[in-house]
């Protein structure tokens, strides 16, 4: 797993459902973790590729990516108002506000690994996620989101790189996010789409010193349709000047170009709007004083193998204990079995299909022109305006909440029946692939 996803030692008494504390605090490499780490990187030259390195887990955080990205929804009092804003440029800001406040730490999973998750709302309503790891190497975290009655879906796939810098490490955070809100637009199907870039992420001092997170470079926000970009720069800190966390930005008219509003402050602290014109300045929000609404899952016992939760449940009350011998014979585990099934899938001729998510059709007059560099959304059609029928749609997908029965989506593909297939010869004129079909 990559370096940028380094755990202090406080973490090790959270559980995977807690929130981890904010970035940008000093951590501190003990000194036989640290003899560990200098082993691994001296191995290592600036620029590398870190994705194919093993880690100990005493610097992994005990959470999977794709139940991490949930911290992304879950703000609901800057969530659900969007789709209620009439006027487009305060709807845009308000996005603004919304994927502000959702920037954390994210993880790697394995291929093929699922995550589901719900919220029920104070009003009564509910909101679903699905998400699968559909590619390893390099690693690809696919996901959905939707809040039915509210007229908001996200369609998303996070493309994370890994480099050493030396005593650095930096994970560059690929992959775009598609918000849509499916009550305004001229596009009654798509809704009026917002696309959403990640700041990359840097562990500094991962060698000597006080060990640091940043979020750092910039991110885009677009509104196509209402020709608004905002430009946010997340703001590292030089060596003798600046500050941690901070962040600049412009919300501009892209057609135009005429800058809008100016964006200051801390991502984890205060962050304020300004007015170009009018010169006056807001506070946007105040992150030490969010509320995090957390995701509502199905008890292990009814999770699928391959379910997040389930998966990692010994690594990480290992890691949790601080048990770190046992965390990583757990941990090792998983990849000796994820590497035995790649060995399995090529001798078989065996090509891997995600379940849950197909290939983007992009390309002029094509279904998802214009959202390409998703790679993969979900395999299902879902009502854009029948909050009732979208529901029964999205947990016909996978198990999503209580009591709902397992599905063989979440089974590994059977190779038996994949060889059998090969000695069929009505079979041999087939591309053989693995799925959940």
């Amino acid at each position: 797993m990559p370096v940028p996803h380094l755990r202090r030692a406080s973490w090790a008494s959270r559980s995977s459902l807690e929130d981890s504390a904010a970035s940008g605090e000093d951590e501190t490499v003990e000194a036989d973790q640290g003899n560990v780490l200098s082993h691994i990187i001296s191995q290592l030259r600036p620029g590398a590729d870190l994705s194919r390195v093993v880690l100990p887990t005493f610097i992994l955080e005990p959470r999977s990516m794709l139940e991490r990205i949930t911290n992304f929804m879950a703000h609901p009092d800057t969530l659900l108002p969007m789709s209620t804003i009439d006027d487009p440029l305060e709807r845009f800001v308000s996005v603004i506000k919304f994927y502000l406040r959702g920037v954390k730490k994210p993880l790697n999973p394995i291929l093929g690994e699922t995550f589901t998750c719900y919220w029920d709302y104070p009003d009564g309503t509910r909101a679903y996620y699905i998400s699968e790891q559909t590619s390893h190497h390099p690693p690809k975290s696919s996901y959905f989101f939707m809040a039915p009655e509210h007229h908001i879906r996200i369609d998303g796939t996070l493309k994370p790189r890994s480099k050493f810098l030396g005593n650095s490490a930096a994970s560059l955070m690929e992959g775009i996010a598609i918000l849509r809100l499916l009550n305004r637009g001229q596009d009654k199907e798509k809704g009026e789409r917002y696309i959403l870039t990640q700041p990359n992420m840097y562990a500094r001092g991962i060698l000597f010193g006080k060990m640091k997170y940043e979020l750092g470079d910039h991110s885009y926000v677009r509104c196509p349709e209402n020709d608004l970009i905002a430009d946010i720069e997340f703001k590292t800190k030089g060596y003798f000047s600046g500050t941690y966390n901070a962040i600049g930005g412009t919300i501009k008219n892209e057609k135009t170009g005429e800058v809008l509003y100016e964006l200051s402050g801390l991502w984890n602290g205060e962050m304020h709007l300004k007015d170009v014109h009018t010169h006056q300045n807001e506070l946007l929000f105040d992150a030490t004083r969010a509320k995090h609404a957390k995701p509502l899952t199905r008890p292990i016992a009814e999770q699928g193998e391959r379910e997040s939760q389930r998966l990692w449940q010994d690594t990480v009350k290992a890691i949790n204990t601080r048990n770190h011998e046992l965390a990583t014979d757990e941990k090792t585990k998983i990849e000796d079995r994820q590497r035995d099934e790649a060995a399995k899938r090529a001798d078989e001729g065996v090509e891997w299909r995600p379940r849950l998510f197909r290939p983007v059709q992009g390309g002029p007059n094509g279904p998802d022109e214009g959202e390409e560099d998703l790679d993969w959304i979900i395999s299902a059609q879902v009502a854009s305006h029948d909050p009732q029928l979208a529901t029964k749609q999205i947990q016909s997908i996978a198990p999503i909440v209580q009591g709902q029965k397992k599905s063989s989506q979440f089974q590994i593909p059977p190779h038996s029946s994949q060889r059998a297939k090969s000695a069929d010869p009505a079979s041999q004129t087939q591309h053989t692939t693995a799925n959940a079909a």
